[in-house]
C-alpha cells in the first residue's frame, strides 16, 4: 500500500506546474540572475604605470620589488613609462588606475637622509585603484623611514659618508624582517559566485517544494479524498509513509536536477560527488520534517502554503540563501537555526576537497529531520483524519 500510495503522489505532483516552477524553474532563473548582476565583482584588479626618472637602486627596489608582485598577482597590471608626461596624460584619460613618478634625485635623497617622495597621481575614474595605488606608496615610505633613521643613527655615531652611503642601500635592500604570507598548504573553503547562489537558490525553493508537495495531506483532507483513503484497508502509518516519501523523493529529484543543471549552464562546482550527495540527501530529510511539522498546524491549503511562506522566507533571509552570513551582524547566531546555514556551510567545508568534513553539518541537518519529523508525528493525526 505504501509504494501504491507514493506512486500515485509521484504521478500527480510531477504533472503539477506550481510544483515544477518552484522546484527548477525560479531556484536555476535566481541563481543565473544572481550570477549575471554580480559578475565579475569577485575578482578586484587595476592598471598602474611606473615612471622612473632616477634610476637609482632604491628606485629599482620600488619597481622590482613593490611594484612587481602586484603585476604578477591576477587582475593587476604594471607598465613603464619614459616620462612624466605621459604618466600624468595616462591617469588624467583613464587609461591607467594610477600612475607612480620616481622623481630624479630620489635614491640619493633617501641616502642622504633628506626629503623624498613618490608622486602617486590618481585617475577620477577610478577611486579604488587610485587608494590601492596611494596604500602601495604608503607602505614603501614607511619602509623608507627605517633608512633614514637608520642613517642618522649611524651618523651620529661619526660613520662616514661611504659608511653611510653603503648603510642605507643595505637597509633599503634588505628583506622585511617579518613577512606575512598565505599558507601555501591551506585549501580554499569559499564557495565561487555561482556555486553559493546556485546552492542558496536551491535550499531556498526546496522547502517551497517540500511545502507544495505535503500540502497534498491538507488538500486531500479539504476535498474529502482523505476519507475515502482511509476507508479501504489501509493504515494511517503507511499513508502518512507514503506521502511522506513522495515528498523526500521530490525534493530529492528537484536536487538532483538543480545540481545537474547549475553544473553545465553557470559553472557552479559543488565539490565531490559522494559528499554532495550526502548533504543534499540530510537537507532533503530535513527540508520534509520542516514541511510536514507546518502542515500539522493548517487548518486549510491557504495557511498551510502562507506557513511555508513565512518560515522559508525568514530562514532563507538568516540562513544566507541571499547574502553571505558575515554580514548579519550580531543576528548571525540566527542561523545557526535554520538547515540553509548547516546545508552552505557542509558545501563551502566540502570545497577542501576532504568528505570528512560534511560529517558534523550533515549531522546537524539530520537532526533537524528527526526533531520535525518527531514533533509532526505527534500532530498528524490531525491531518490524516476523515
Amino acid at each position: 500500500m505504501i509504494t501504491t500510495i507514493l506512486g500515485k503522489d509521484l504521478r500527480q505532483q510531477t504533472r503539477n506546474g506550481t510544483l515544477l516552477v518552484f522546484a527548477l524553474v525560479l531556484p536555476l532563473g535566481l541563481a543565473l540572475l544572481f550570477n549575471t548582476i554580480l559578475s565579475g565583482t569577485e575578482q578586484v584588479g587595476a592598471t598602474f604605470a611606473v615612471v622612473d626618472a632616477d634610476g637609482g637602486e632604491l628606485a629599482r627596489v620600488f619597481t622590482d620589488e613593490v611594484l612587481g608582485p602586484v603585476g604578477a598577482a591576477e587582475g593587476f597590471q604594471v607598465r613603464a613609462v619614459p616620462d612624466a608626461a605621459e604618466g600624468r596624460r595616462l591617469a588624467a584619460d583613464g587609461e591607467v588606475d594610477a600612475t607612480f613618478l620616481i622623481p630624479p634625485g630620489f635614491s640619493e635623497a633617501v641616502t642622504a637622509g633628506r626629503p623624498a617622495e613618490v608622486e602617486v597621481i590618481g585617475s577620477v575614474d577610478a577611486p579604488i585603484g587610485s587608494a590601492i595605488a596611494a596604500e602601495i606608496a604608503r607602505r614603501y615610505t614607511t619602509e623608507l623611514a627605517a633608512v633614514r633613521q637608520a642613517t642618522a643613527v649611524a651618523a651620529g655615531a661619526g660613520a662616514t659618508p661611504e659608511q653611510l652611503a653603503a648603510l642605507a642601500r643595505a637597509t633599503g635592500t634588505a628583506p622585511t624582517p617579518v613577512v606575512v604570507t598565505d599558507d601555501p598548504t591551506r585549501v580554499s573553503r569559499e564557495l565561487s559566485r555561482s556555486t553559493y547562489y546556485s546552492a542558496g537558490m536551491a535550499v531556498f525553493f526546496l522547502l517551497f517544494t517540500a511545502g507544495l508537495s505535503i500540502r497534498g495531506l491538507v488538500v486531500e483532507r479539504e476535498e474529502g479524498t482523505m476519507a475515502r483513503l482511509l476507508a479501504a484497508p489501509t493504515r494511517r502509518g503507511a499513508v502518512l509513509v507514503g506521502k511522506l516519501l513522495a515528498t523526500l523523493a521530490i525534493g530529492l529529484l528537484a536536487m538532483t536536477l538543480l545540481v545537474a543543471a547549475s553544473t553545465l549552464l553557470l559553472g557552479a562546482d559543488w565539490g565531490p560527488l559522494p559528499g554532495v550527495a550526502v548533504m543534499v540527501g540530510a537537507l532533503a530529510l530535513a527540508a520534509t520534517g520542516v514541511a510536514a511539522l507546518l502542515a500539522t498546524f493548517a487548518r486549510n491549503p491557504e495557511q498551510a502554503g502562507n506557513w511555508t511562506s513565512v518560515v522559508g522566507v525568514v530562514f532563507g533571509l538568516f540562513g544566507g540563501s541571499f547574502v553571505p552570513l558575515s554580514q548579519l551582524g550580531d543576528l548571525v547566531w540566527l542561523s545557526y537555526l535554520t538547515p540553509h546555514r548547516w546545508f552552505l556551510q557542509g558545501l563551502s567545508d566540502l570545497a577542501s576537497g576532504d568528505l570528512a568534513v560534511v560529517v558534523t553539518p550533515a549531522a546537524v541537518l539530520l537532526g533537524f529531520a528527526a526533531g520535525t519529523f518527531g514533533l509532526a508525528a505527534t500532530r498528524l493525526g490531525k491531518v490524516i483524519r476523515p
